[in-house]
């Protein structure tokens, strides 16, 4: 099979081989007896090794088991299933429009329990007003060349933002506090922007921290990023989305948001940061 036409799914590719490969070497066999124990062809083992063929969830199970490496099965499954997509391009998600964008994570949002969200740049989407989103999507739009869809991707928005007033759900946020200084958008719509976080901080089902400017850090400040339950984490980037779906990544980025809340203040002194940012605006 010729190289993927995708450099970053080749990537991703290479990456799932270059995994295996060390996973055979370190049960100290040969592609030859890998072949053996698995039932196939030698062939498939270098095909597989050289990212020539993708490896099916089976295949992984049989590679793992002849290399009495079962613990290794989650993990390699995982980045198997997401190498097609695990990085997609910004200007593939948006050619249409941004209101698809929108409308596309409307499922995973309604089937999940607990929304744990770091932001570093923007106000979450969740927690954005009409007149925000407004002008931050137009923004993207504009950055982007996208087709001008914006009233229909805010309206999108907000339908999908419609979770948040689902009791049942969990939300957990941290916010840099630059996010709230950011003039994303004009000053009276900025401040409805920050009104509006300070009534969603009094939902018993939503916790907000804030990490001051002046907080001694215990972890850096680092790229926006949800982690749906225990199952799933988008994390952005200027040219992509990554969609990712392994154990060890999940609980990486767990990791983090938990050091990063442990880094932020909640409750008076998270609503006394957002009512400075606010009396900031004159």
């Amino acid at each position: 099979m010729p190289s993927h036409p995708s450099s970053r799914i080749q990537q991703a590719r290479e990456a799932l081989a270059g995994r295996l490969r060390e996973v055979r070497r370190d049960a100290g066999i040969s592609g030859r007896e890998l072949a053996v124990r698995c039932g196939w062809s030698e062939s498939k083992s270098s095909r597989i090794e050289n990212a020539k063929t993708p490896p099916s969830d089976a295949d992984i199970r049989a590679w793992c088991r002849a290399c009495d490496a079962d613990d290794q099965v989650p993990d390699l499954i995982a980045a198997n299933r997401q190498s097609a997509d695990a990085h997609i391009e910004w200007r593939r998600l948006q050619r249409s429009g941004l209101r698809l964008l929108q409308e596309s994570t409307g499922d995973l949002y309604q089937r999940t329990g607990m929304f744990r969200v770091y932001v570093s740049d923007v106000i979450p989407g969740f927690l954005q007003t009409p007149g925000y989103a407004t002008a931050l999507l137009g923004s993207i739009a504009d950055f982007r060349g996208t087709p001008d869809d914006v009233s229909d991707a805010v309206e999108a928005r907000m339908r999908r933002n419609a979770v948040l007033g689902n009791g049942a759900l969990r939300f957990r946020f941290v916010l840099e506090e630059s996010v709230l200084r950011h003039r994303l958008c004009g000053p009276d719509t900025m401040a409805a922007q920050l009104g509006h976080l300070l009534m969603a901080m009094d939902l018993p089902h939503v916790v907000l921290g804030v990490i001051p400017f002046t907080r001694q850090r215990t972890v850096w400040p680092m790229p926006t990023f949800t982690v749906f339950d225990n199952h799933r984490v988008h994390a952005d980037t200027l040219d992509s989305a990554a969609t990712l779906t392994q154990p060890s990544q999940i609980d990486l980025y767990g990791r983090a948001f938990e050091r990063l809340a442990q880094d932020a203040e909640h409750g008076s002194a998270a609503r006394a940061l957002v009512a400075d940012a606010l009396a900031a605006l004159g």
